[in-house]
């Protein structure tokens, strides 16, 4: 059995996209796609940067997910694979999710970008900018984790908000809960804490106001029937019902993300061959995660051509 996934956030990268548009006109269609849907020459943006606007949540979002889409439209059109008939689940990180959405069909590719964008600024918006923070914990497992956080929070709020593989950990939360998360890893036998360059605290309680905005978002562009079950964050179980899947998506903003238990859930389900579009960044958190998992990222015009050889 196989699975496609989908990176989030952090996978953006100034020249992203470039190689497939110059080589694919269907990677072409689905940026200029895009960039109508939005109003904004965001593929311009993805090429030349520059990297500090392309990193603003609400311009990383929307690229991310059109240079995984690309990759997706290449390996249909160019390859001759259709995903449904070599896939039996899907899955993506965080905004990821949607892009594992728009892959099965549920959501229109220009619906996609309009919902991350919107997503995008819901959660910068939700908490003034110094105020929150987000810290990487290197060489913690969860429970590691949760005991740094459960210390540092000290009356504010300290939360996993990204729960990545067996030895990778994000906090979030209010900035100074975050830095005496970071100041006391060692206390906790994590190994390192590294403070994030994000604009806010994602996937913790904080974001409330974001999730409101998604929910009114989702009832206006709900998503449609879904190809192919997707395994959702905040659940690590697989979704099919559409309604199901927007509910999730409104509580994945404030939940944390549950990708390795989502990942070891596929390898149970009978999953062996996890195969990520769009980046090289959620395919090492799965091999760390499944040992006996065959892993392939494909994000150039080369891994996209070895890839349709090989399904």
């Amino acid at each position: 059995m196989r699975a496609f996934v989908f990176p989030g956030q952090g996978s953006q990268k100034v020249g992203m996209g470039v190689e497939l548009a110059e080589a694919s006109a269907a990677a072409r269609a689905v940026f200029e796609e895009v960039d109508d849907a939005l109003g904004q020459h965001l593929f311009a943006l993805m090429k030349d940067g520059p990297d500090d606007q392309l990193t603003l949540t609400e311009n990383a979002q929307p690229a991310i997910m059109a240079n995984a889409i690309a990759v997706l439209r290449v390996l249909e059109h160019e390859g001759g694979i259709e995903l449904a008939a070599k896939a039996d689940y899907v899955a993506g990180h965080s905004l990821g999710e949607y892009t594992a959405l728009c892959a099965t069909g549920a959501f229109t590719l220009a619906n996609t970008a309009r919902l991350l964008k919107l997503r995008g600024r819901a959660m910068q918006a939700a908490v003034p900018v110094g105020q929150g923070a987000m810290c990487a914990l290197l060489g913690a497992d969860v429970d590691k984790a949760q005991a740094l956080a459960d210390w540092a929070a000290q009356g504010e709020i300290c939360e996993v908000a990204n729960d990545n593989d067996p030895s990778q950990v994000v906090l979030s939360g209010q900035r100074a809960a975050i830095e005496r998360a970071v100041a006391a890893v060692k206390d906790f036998e994590v190994k390192r804490g590294v403070l994030l360059p994000v604009s806010a605290p994602f996937h913790s309680t904080l974001m409330g106001p974001a999730a409101e905005a998604m929910a009114e978002a989702l009832e206006r562009t709900p998503p449609g029937a879904l190809r192919l079950p997707v395994l959702a964050n905040v659940t690590a179980e697989p979704v099919s019902d559409p309604q199901e899947a927007a509910r999730l998506l409104v509580r994945q903003v404030t939940h944390r993300v549950r990708w390795r238990e989502s990942m070891i859930a596929l390898g149970e389900l009978g999953v062996e061959r996890f195969v990520e579009l769009g980046g090289k960044v959620v395919g090492p958190m799965i091999s760390r995660t499944v040992a006996e998992a065959e892993v392939t990222s494909v994000a150039a015009m080369a891994d996209i051509e070895a890839l349709a050889k090989e399904l």
